[in-house]
C-alpha cells in the first residue's frame, strides 16, 4: 500500500456511532441521559448534567421530554449546568440561552428551578470574575458533572472555547471567534448584532465530567469531525482535547460522519461487501487518489492503493474501469424530462416515464431564490423544451431583507405615487409608518408584521423575476408561505400537519410526473431540511395517487454543497449560454445580491458559489475521462 494511502488510513481516537439519520441520535443520546437519571435516583442521588444549546441538542430535548410526558421520567432530582451565555444578554431575549433552554427543556419536565444553573449575561463586567469562580464552585459542591452533552462548532470549538483554548481553562469570559459570530448571525439579524463575548465553562470544566457524550448533525459538520476524531491534540481545535477523556462518545448522523475515513473509504478497514455503490465509490476514490482518469487505471493501480480486494473479486482492473465508466457516462443527460418525440430513438429509453411528454414539472424552493441559485440551469432547459414547469416556492423568506430596502421600495412608491396622482397621501402614510416601526426596532428585534410582509413581498416580486428569467410565466409561480415558517423570527415552529396538507393539495392540484426538492441537509438555518420533510411526507401520504404512480422525484442540492459524483444518477450539463441565463436569473433576487443578509459560512455571493461548484463538477466529470463541458448540475433520485 503506497504512503498517500497510508496517511488516509487515520486511526479514530474517539469511540464514534454513525446513525443512518438525526432521529437515531437523539433517540440513543436521550436514552443514555434517561439511563442515568433512572440509575442515581435509585440510588437515591442526584444526577448531574452538563447541557448544550444550539441545534445539535434540540432533538434530544424533545426526546427526553417524550420520556417525561409518556414514560413517568422525573427530572425532580436533577441538577443542570449549562456550558454557556452570551455576554451581555439578558434573560428574556430572543437569543438568549437561558430562553432557549426553557423554551426548549426546562419548562416541559418536572426540573426543579433551583437546580438550574445557566451563565449569566446580564451581570454587571466587574462581577463575572466571581460569578465564573462560584459557578465552578456549584459544580464541585453537587458532586462534579456525572455527564456533558456538547455539540460541536465549525471551529471546533466546544462550549464556547473557541481556537486557543488550552486544558487548564476553566468557567470564563472569552472573546468569540469571528467566524463563530458569522455562524450565530442568523440568530441576531446580522453579524453585527452578535455579542462579542460570551461566558463559557472551561476545555478543564468539560473534561472534569464522568461521561462526555459529543452530537454531531448535519455535512457541515463532517469536516470538524473528521479532524476532531483523527487528527492530533492541539488547542487549534479544542474538541481534540476529549480524545484524552477515558470516557467520550460521538453520535453522529451519517452526513456528519461522511468525513471520517471509514466512510470515505472503508474499503481500507476491512472486507467490504463490493455492492455497485461502493465500487463506483472506490474507483471514482481511487482515480482522484492516483489523478488518472477511469479507463486509465490499471491492476497496479489497484493493487498500491488497498483495493486488492476488489480487483481479486471483480477484475481484471479494465474490467472495472469499463463499468464504472459507463455507469457515469449514463448520467449524463441534456434533457432532465426526457427527450421530445422527435429526439426519441428506437432502445432510447434508459429513464422512466421517458414516453411522457410534455411534463408536468413543480419544483420544490425552500427559500424564494433556492430555485434558480441550485438548479437554475435544469429549470431553464426543461421550460425550453416545453414542459409544464411550475415552481412552488415553500416560504417567504421574510426574514432574509435588510431594512433598508424596504425602506427604498417605499420611497420609490411614494414618489410614483405622486407623480401619477395614485393616493398619495397613503404612499405618505405607509413611508412614515415604515420609518417609525425601524426607529423603534432595536438591533436583533423581530420585525413587526407591516414590515415582515413588505418583506415578503420583496422576496415574492424577486421570485416572479427571476422565474420568468428562467421561462417560467407568473401563473405557473405558487408562494405556499408555509406556517412553521411565518414566525418573523429565526427561530422557527415545528413542522405541522398543515404544512404537509397544503404540500399535498398544491401537488394533487399539478399532479406532476417530476418533482425537484432541495436536499440539502448542510442549509446552517435547517429550513432545506424541514421543506424537504414536508415534501416527502405528502408525497408519501399521497402514495396511492393515481398520479403518483408515473411521478419521479429528484434531489438537487443548494448552495452549500454538491453532491458527491458516485452518488450522482442525473447529470445536466449546461452551456456557456446557458449559465449566463442562469446567473442573469440569480440576479433577479437583488435583496440578496452583493452580501445576503444571512449568507451562511461562505463570504462569497449566492451565483459565485452556484457557478463555480457547477463548473467543480463538470471539471471532475471531465478529470474522470468524460466530455468535457462549461458546467453541470447534479440529481439524485429519492426512492421512498
Amino acid at each position: 500500500m503506497n504512503r498517500s494511502v497510508l496517511s488516509l488510513k487515520r486511526e479514530e481516537k474517539v469511540p464514534v456511532t454513525i446513525f443512518p439519520d438525526v432521529t437515531g441520535v437523539n433517540k440513543q443520546v436521550a436514552r443514555i441521559i434517561v439511563d442515568l437519571v433512572r440509575q442515581k435516583a435509585a440510588e437515591g442521588k442526584k444526577a448531574v448534567l452538563g447541557l448544550a444549546t444550539g441545534s445539535s441538542p434540540i432533538g434530544v430535548y424533545q426526546e427526553l421530554i417524550r420520556y417525561h410526558k409518556e414514560e413517568g421520567v422525573s427530572f425532580a432530582h436533577v441538577v443542570t449546568f449549562n456550558l454557556d451565555e452570551y455576554f451581555p444578554m439578558k434573560k428574556e431575549t430572543e437569543q438568549s440561552y437561558w430562553l432557549f433552554m426553557h423554551q426548549n427543556l426546562f419548562n416541559h419536565i418536572d426540573i426543579k428551578p433551583e437546580n438550574i444553573n445557566i451563565p449569566d449575561g446580564t451581570l454587571a463586567p466587574e462581577q463575572v470574575a466571581d460569578f465564573c469562580a462560584n459557578y465552578e464552585k456549584k459544580i464541585a459542591d453537587a458532586g462534579g458533572l456525572d455527564l456533558q452533552l456538547l455539540g460541536i462548532g465549525r471551529t471546533g470549538h466546544i462550549g464556547f472555547n473557541e481556537p486557543g483554548s488550552d486544558e487548564e481553562t476553566v468557567t470564563r469570559l472569552i472573546t468569540l471567534d469571528s467566524i463563530t459570530r458569522t455562524d450565530a448571525a442568523s440568530d441576531f439579524f446580522g453579524v453585527e448584532h452578535v455579542p462579542t463575548r460570551a461566558i463559557t465553562m472551561g476545555v478543564k470544566t468539560v473534561m472534569s465530567a464522568r461521561q462526555v457524550v459529543l452530537v454531531a448533525l448535519g455535512e457541515g459538520k463532517s469536516s470538524i469531525v473528521a479532524q476532531s476524531v483523527e487528527g492530533d491534540v492541539t488547542p487549534l481545535i479544542p474538541a481534540t482535547y476529549l480524545q484524552l477523556h477515558d470516557n467520550v462518545h460521538f453520535y453522529v448522523d451519517q452526513a456528519a460522519g461522511a468525513g471520517l475515513s471509514r466512510s470515505k473509504c472503508p474499503w481500507l478497514y476491512g472486507s467490504p461487501e463490493w455492492t455497485d455503490q461502493l465500487v463506483k465509490q472506490a474507483v471514482i476514490w481511487l482515480a482522484d487518489n492516483t489523478q488518472k482518469a477511469l479507463l486509465k487505471l490499471t491492476d497496479n493501480d489497484y493493487n498500491e492503493n488497498g483495493l486488492q480486494g476488489l480487483l481479486a473479486d471483480q477484475g481484471p482492473a479494465y474490467n472495472i474501469n469499463l463499468k464504472v465508466f459507463r455507469t457515469i457516462q449514463q448520467t449524463i443527460t441534456g434533457w432532465p424530462g426526457g427527450k421530445t418525440p422527435d429526439r426519441q430513438q428506437p432502445g432510447d429509453r434508459r429513464r422512466r416515464f421517458e414516453d411522457i411528454y410534455p411534463k408536468r414539472v413543480i419544483v420544490f424552493s425552500p427559500h424564494p431564490d433556492d430555485d434558480v441559485i441550485s438548479m437554475g440551469g435544469t429549470l431553464i432547459r426543461l421550460a425550453d423544451q416545453g414542459h409544464e414547469v411550475h415552481i412552488a416556492y415553500q416560504t417567504s423568506g421574510n426574514i432574509a431583507v435588510f431594512d433598508d430596502d424596504v425602506v427604498r421600495y417605499i420611497d420609490f412608491l411614494k414618489y410614483v405615487s405622486q407623480e401619477v396622482n395614485l393616493a398619495p397621501e397613503m404612499a405618505n402614510s405607509l413611508y412614515k409608518d415604515v420609518l417609525t416601526a425601524f426607529t423603534k426596532k432595536a438591533p436583533g428585534q423581530i420585525d413587526p408584521q407591516l414590515i415582515l410582509k413588505m418583506k415578503g413581498f420583496i422576496r415574492r416580486s424577486e421570485a416572479r423575476s427571476g422565474a420568468r428569467a428562467s421561462g417560467v410565466p407568473d401563473e405557473r409561480t405558487h408562494f405556499m408561505d408555509l406556517p412553521f415558517y411565518e414566525t418573523g423570527k429565526v427561530k422557527k415552529n415545528p413542522l405541522s400537519q398543515v404544512d404537509i396538507d397544503m404540500t399535498k393539495d398544491l401537488l394533487n392540484q399539478i399532479k406532476p410526473h417530476q418533482v425537484y426538492l432541495a436536499g440539502d441537509l448542510s442549509d446552517p438555518h435547517g429550513t432545506h431540511r424541514v421543506c424537504l420533510s414536508a415534501a416527502l411526507r405528502a408525497l408519501t401520504e399521497l402514495k396511492d395517487e393515481d398520479w403518483r404512480q408515473t411521478c419521479e422525484v429528484w434531489l438537487y442540492r443548494g448552495a452549500w454543497q454538491e453532491w458527491p459524483v458516485h452518488q450522482i444518477e442525473m447529470a445536466i450539463p449546461l452551456s456557456p449560454q446557458e449559465v449566463d441565463r442562469k446567473r442573469t436569473a440569480i440576479f433577479k433576487h437583488q435583496s440578496q445580491k452583493d452580501r445576503a443578509l444571512f449568507p451562511g459560512a461562505d463570504s462569497r455571493e449566492f451565483w459565485q458559489r452556484a457557478e463555480q461548484r457547477n463548473a467543480g463538477l463538470a471539471e471532475h466529470y471531465n478529470r474522470l475521462g468524460l466530455a468535457e463541458y462549461q458546467a453541470m448540475e447534479a440529481f439524485v433520485m429519492w426512492k421512498g
